[in-house]
């Protein structure tokens, strides 16, 4: 759900929405746009969801009732100006957007679909130029800041697509943000959101070997985190995941099972690119020792627990 600490919304006139996956990114991301204003028909696979949504969300932006569920990815989108997704994977995507059922069957012409989803660069073109056929948009826009980002409503957006539907989607997207932008053509978003977790990878792994290093050698890590916080060390990881990694505390955040997925992605990539990624490859293979230890839901932070 929502952050307890209300998030001031951008003045933006109320608009017709649809919200494909309400995972624990979405569910929250669904919520932001009932708070602000807009009408909002949810669709997740599992329908307990939906109803658990619409229990809490019905009337968050007037009269009671006003944001409802639907039972397909088609019903949802029917009359919806944008339709926004955040599901699992590349087949998850196709799922909800493709075939009798999927969100594209009941778009209204002209409609937008914003995709959430981090995915390949490949299927976010796939889907554009089938959304370009049947006379809609399609914006991929897969999303950082994890989960305490979306129940805040401040994730940052990386967005790939036509200007004009990018246009469109921004005023409405900032309602779960603090940054909603275009980065290029279709598949931009992805490529970018790729470069987001090579950064993340390479971070997480240096933050975990200085703290399995400073306890080895007795140092009081909380008090060092504190200093070199301060300095050329700082950053968000650090921040934010360095006093847990020191408690052993693995339970929140971007699961081990998701960061093996999206780098799989950046170095299926980086196969056609040609690009050298070296530490990035080391690195998720020490997220698949990880998985062995038996993290698949711990925090990707867990990676200081390869070096205990």
């Amino acid at each position: 759900m929502p952050s307890t600490h209300p998030k001031t919304y951008e003045t933006c006139p109320p608009t017709r929405v649809a919200f494909l996956g309400l995972g624990v990114m979405g569910y929250p991301m669904a919520g932001h746009l009932a708070a602000a204003g807009h009408q909002v028909t949810v669709y997740n696979r599992t329908a307990s969801k939906s109803i658990a949504w619409c229990a809490e969300f019905a009337g968050a932006s007037g009269p009671k009732g006003l944001n409802t569920q639907a039972s397909t990815p088609r019903l949802a989108a029917q009359n919806a100006d944008l339709v926004f997704c955040c599901v699992g994977n590349d087949d998850d995507l196709r799922s909800v957007t493709l075939g009798a059922d999927g969100a594209f069957a009941g778009m209204q012409e002209g409609a937008v679909l914003v995709d959430h989803t981090t995915a390949s660069a490949n299927v976010a073109r796939e889907l554009s130029g089938a959304a370009r056929n049947l006379g809609l948009h399609f914006v991929d826009a897969p999303v950082s800041g994890g989960q305490a980002g979306a129940q805040n409503g401040m994730l940052t957006v990386m967005c790939g697509g036509d200007p004009a539907a990018f246009a469109r989607a921004r005023p409405v997207g900032m309602a779960f943000s603090k940054a909603f932008t275009l980065l290029g053509d279709s598949g931009a978003g992805q490529l970018a959101k790729m470069v987001n977790q090579i950064c993340i990878a390479g971070l997480v792994q240096g933050l975990s070997e200085a703290i399995a290093f400073g306890q080895k050698a007795g140092l009081d890590m909380h008090q060092v985190l504190d200093v070199i916080g301060k300095g050329a060390a700082q950053s968000w990881q650090l921040d934010n995941r360095g006093k847990t990694m020191v408690a052993d505390q693995f339970d929140f955040g971007f699961a081990v099972d998701w960061m093996r997925k999206d780098l799989g992605l950046v170095l299926e990539e980086a196969k056609r690119n040609g690009a050298r990624l070296p530490v990035t490859a080391l690195v998720d293979q020490f997220y698949g020792d990880v998985q062995h230890m038996g993290g698949r839901r711990w925090d990707t932070s867990s990676l200081i627990k390869r070096l205990k």
